[in-house]
């Protein structure tokens, strides 16, 4: 991406966007082990606060795509505005069912609706972004979208990591219904912030009151490939991290666990930003399976690790794969998006990460347990594998060339 098309882009956004969208992205990595956290202090239970933080991934799932399609019908600022006021409204009331004299059927279906009403900001800012990309005058358009996807898959995968350790310092230094607190208030304060900001009113929502493509379109095989990557990217993540956690617990270095999982992460972050840079020869579907290919190998390395150095090696070489993988998702997606429906494309993809990641802790957690760390770090070879299968299909698909519509300004 040129200088000029940057500047263009930042001037058209504004400079605030970034810090704001980035904060607002927050809330959520830090409802997932924040929760988990919380119920295991108030329930004394493990199992109850693994099932918890399943409940928030599902009620993601069951929502996300439709407050996507919502965005896309009436626009983003109401539709968050009312998910803010609800989440955080959902987030206070998790803490006092969590501590009261509650059944756990209540308390997990209290964590249910804090996923289901969680406000979709990273999905909804790709959407603002590829507006953003598709009214620029510039002459690299398609270039400068591939950046801005792996700068927003840079950013994910930054408060990911970081989310978590986030929880961890909130709770050490006040109590552990802290941090689900800490994420309601920065609810209220930043995604409201970025709902209110003016990039909400889109042009491409404008132009998608007067032409939408039917909701079937959402579901061609192009799309349908690029959530089933995102999908096994969330299993991979899910996997990873748990069965990393017991590698370390076994391994007698457990505090060394965050540090290893954020070596993974400064690597994918770091490629991610990288991707506006790869050759035009370079494709998409071929990145998909390229940096996918590396991706296999660190996982496999890391499932035959026998300390901590050697396990650093494997996730900076996984992370090195990662990160550009899911750039390279959501670029395909955006191109392949029909007309109208950018917010609910961007929406499922998003929502296939966090399903992902949630089962994935939940069932590496279960198979940890009983059949150890060895046996765990398997799976994350698994999901990257199930990543590669699809990115193998996905180049039998047809219209490829990234699609990006120059909007009038």
């Amino acid at each position: 991406m040129s200088r000029h098309s940057m500047t263009a882009l930042v001037r058209a956004v504004g400079v605030w966007y970034f810090a704001i969208a980035l904060i607002a992205r927050l809330p959520y990595a830090m409802i997932v082990v924040g929760v988990l956290t919380m119920v295991v202090d108030a329930r004394g239970s493990l199992a109850v606060g693994g099932l918890t933080s399943a409940m928030v991934g599902l009620g993601t799932i069951a929502t996300g795509p439709l407050i996507g399609a919502a965005a896309d019908r009436y626009g983003q600022r109401p539709v968050l505005l009312l998910a803010t006021v609800v989440q955080a409204s959902v987030l206070v009331a998790l803490v006092v069912v969590a501590y009261g004299d509650t059944p756990d059927g209540l308390l997990l279906a209290v964590s249910a609706l804090a996923g289901a009403t969680a406000p979709q900001v990273s999905p909804m800012s790709r959407a603002r972004m590829v507006a953003a990309v598709g009214r620029l005058r510039v002459t690299d358009r398609d270039r400068v979208q591939e950046s801005v996807m792996g700068y927003e898959s840079a950013v994910d995968e930054v408060v990911f990591v970081f989310g978590p350790v986030l929880v961890g310092v909130i709770a050490i230094a006040g109590d552990p219904a802290a941090p689900v607190l800490a994420a309601a208030a920065l609810t209220v304060v930043f995604v409201a912030g970025f709902a209110l900001h003016p990039t909400a009113r889109t042009a491409a929502y404008a132009e998608s009151r007067q032409a939408r493509e039917p909701v079937r379109a959402v579901f061609r095989p192009g799309i349908v490939l690029a959530a089933a990557g995102t999908l096994a990217t969330g299993l991979f993540f899910g996997a990873m991290l748990t069965s990393l956690t017991a590698f370390a617990e076994e391994g007698g270095f457990p505090e060394q666990t965050g540090i290893l999982y954020g070596i993974m992460g400064i690597g994918s972050a770091i490629l991610a930003l990288s991707v506006g840079l790869f050759p035009r020869r370079f494709t998409l579907p071929w990145r998909w399976i390229g940096f996918t290919v590396l991706l296999v190998i660190g996982a496999l390395l890391a499932a035959g690790a026998t300390g901590a150095l050697s396990m650093g090696w494997a996730l900076a070489l996984a992370g090195c794969g990662i990160g550009p993988t899911l750039a390279t998702l959501y670029a395909l997606a955006a191109a392949r998006a029909p007309l109208g429906r950018e917010a609910t494309v961007m929406t499922i993809l998003g929502s296939g990460v966090v399903v992902g990641q949630a089962f994935g802790s939940m069932l590496v957690g279960l198979l940890a347990e009983t059949a150890g760390a060895s046996a765990a770090l398997w799976t994350p070879v698994l999901a990257a594998v199930l990543l590669l299968v699809a990115g193998v299909a996905n180049l039998r698909v047809r219209h490829d060339v990234p699609r990006v519509v120059a909007l009038a300004p």
